[in-house]
């Protein structure tokens, strides 16, 4: 059902995994070529009559700010007329299409019955390395990564990891994140060489980091579960290798929202997270790599912050038609716009954009 408003980014992180269990539908295991018909070829109906199966992804809490709010929209099939979710002309669209059915009608799909989309789609969440398993094994059709597929499964030869598709849909800038209470002590900023030492082990009190103005507290140093994108990407970029030892950890958390309320609820926190789950309650620090300071809401996105990744959603022994639509309404500049500049990340540039595009298959 369409509400009034798109649900915002606070709601969907809110909701949390119970959100996104209450968008999950059935899975569908089956993989149709491109271009060969079935449930994902020119028709919105099986030869039996009836809608294709949903359309199911899963995977990186990091993600999946994106890839719900994607599904959200898509779910409500909203009129050209309703400019709060669809408004095709503000985008440089000639249609008089709902939206759903226009993004879904490039690639030949018939309207929906009754104001629906022509397939549904839902989207579950757990982690990168997750996502990619049960992509792999064919329990969804998407799998939601913020970190390269052989950086998730390293252990996969090149042919395994050459049957993966590679759709980058955004990019995070991952901030350092401390207790209210740290920050309000002096560290609203942090050298990579001090969080490098945090996190293996050799700083463990907050009076060993310069700029903290309080009574000696022993640190507590928050990381992503093993195994999530977001973990991989933090020891790749600022240790160099995505398997790096980080004896420092003191807790491990599978989701950017776990991270989020243990470091708000402590007094001696610091954690990496997805840009998109930081507000007043986790603040963020400037981080200060090879003489050159990034601040939060600035510079972020320069492309020489060391903690910046792409963010992916992967499909499988090729791309369906299904599967491109849903994808192409994310990577056009709607998508970019609504769903991930506003889930809090940035938007890929207009090459990059196109590019990614390219690797599609080719519209009506």
């Amino acid at each position: 059902m369409m509400t009034d408003e798109p649900v915002s980014r606070r709601a969907v992180l809110a909701g949390g995994a119970g959100l996104a269990a209450s968008f999950a539908g059935c899975i569908s295991t089956s993989k149709t070529p491109p271009g060969s018909g079935g449930s994902d070829g020119a028709s919105s109906s099986n030869a039996d009559g009836t809608r294709p199966s949903p359309l199911t992804a899963g995977g990186s809490s990091t993600v999946y700010p994106i890839a719900n709010r994607a599904v959200q929209y898509w779910r409500s099939n909203a009129p050209a007329s309703n400019t709060k979710y669809w408004g095709p002309s503000q985008y440089g669209i000639d249609t008089e299409q709902a939206l759903a059915d226009y993004w879904a009608g490039l690639y030949g799909f018939e309207n929906g019955d009754g104001g629906s989309a022509p397939f549904d789609a839902s989207v579950t969440l757990s982690h990168s390395g997750t996502g990619l398993e049960k992509l792999r094994n064919g329990q969804v059709d998407i799998g939601n990564s913020s970190a390269p597929v052989a950086a998730e499964l390293s252990d996969a030869s090149e042919s395994a990891l050459a049957k993966f598709t590679n759709h980058v849909v955004g990019v995070d800038a991952q901030p350092i994140v401390v207790s209210e209470e740290i920050y309000e002590a002096g560290v609203t900023s942090i050298t990579a060489a001090t969080l490098k030492s945090i996190y293996e082990g050799e700083i463990d009190d907050w009076q060993q980091v310069p700029d903290y103005e309080g009574p000696s507290k022993s640190i507590q140093a928050i990381g992503r579960a093993e195994g999530s994108g977001t973990d991989t990407a933090f020891r790749k970029n600022l240790f160099g290798d995505a398997n790096a030892p980080i004896p420092g950890v003191d807790l491990r958390k599978g989701e950017n929202q776990q991270v989020k309320t243990v470091v708000s609820s402590s007094s001696n926190a610091i954690a990496y997270m997805a840009l998109a789950f930081v507000d007043d309650s986790v603040p963020a620090t400037t981080l200060i790599f090879n003489g050159k300071t990034f601040t939060p809401g600035k510079n972020l996105a320069d492309p020489d912050y060391p903690l910046s990744r792409d963010l992916h959603m992967y499909t499988y022994e090729g791309t369906t038609k299904k599967e491109a639509a849903l994808l192409r309404m994310i990577i056009s500049d709607y998508g970019q716009q609504r769903f991930v500049t506003e889930s809090g990340y940035a938007a890929l540039t207009d090459d990059r954009r196109r590019n990614q595009l390219s690797k599609l298959p080719d519209t009506q």
